[in-house]
């Protein structure tokens, strides 16, 4: 019977934990996100659509902006998800690619600006941990990987514009070039 018992307290514990969770989340994340959301289309309204189609435009015309910068600068200042959320100015046929490299750069940049992803920090405080035991210094790691991070979001992204071509052809459609803003 006792066994019964402590599998109901571990089922309800679970639970329990889950909740506490949510409500932190409903405390620290959600908030936070809501607000970075009214900021960003408060600004997107000051400097007004037309400026920011033609930034869009002017992004959408070199894979290193698109790629690199627009990423680097979202994820920098907007942190995750919001980031990914500057891809809506893109046309529709780079929206893939920004997504991908976007997306990268919010797990790569953690080491050296832990504001960007804070909910995936007990990763890089794990491998930080691992190195400090090995005597290593860890600033040298998030240089690295972040580093190696702006390389490799770039490639993801641009070598998603390569696969979302090929499904484009197969598929038989075409994805639009032009910014349309979403809102």
């Amino acid at each position: 019977m006792d066994i019964i018992v402590m599998l109901a307290q571990g089922f309800m514990h679970l639970f329990q934990t889950g909740a506490k969770t949510f409500i932190s989340w409903m405390k620290d994340i959600v908030p936070v996100v809501l607000l970075l959301m009214v900021a960003m289309n408060t600004l997107i309204q000051l400097v007004g659509d037309k400026r920011i189609n033609r930034l869009a435009m002017a992004s959408s015309k070199n894979p290193l902006l698109r790629y690199l910068v627009l990423p680097l600068v979202g994820s920098f200042m907007l942190g995750n998800p919001m980031a990914l959320s500057l891809g809506r100015f893109l046309p529709e046929k780079y929206k893939p690619s920004y997504y991908a490299s976007g997306a990268y750069f919010c797990h790569t940049s953690n080491g050296l600006f832990p504001h960007i992803n804070p909910g995936e920090l007990f990763i890089w405080l794990g491998i930080a941990t691992g190195i400090e035991k090995l005597g290593l210094n860890t600033a040298d790691l998030a240089v690295r990987y972040f580093l190696v991070g702006l390389v490799m979001n770039f490639f993801s992204g641009w070598i998603t514009d390569f696969t979302t071509k090929m499904v484009e052809k197969q598929q038989n459609i075409k994805l639009k070039s032009d910014v349309k803003l979403n809102h």
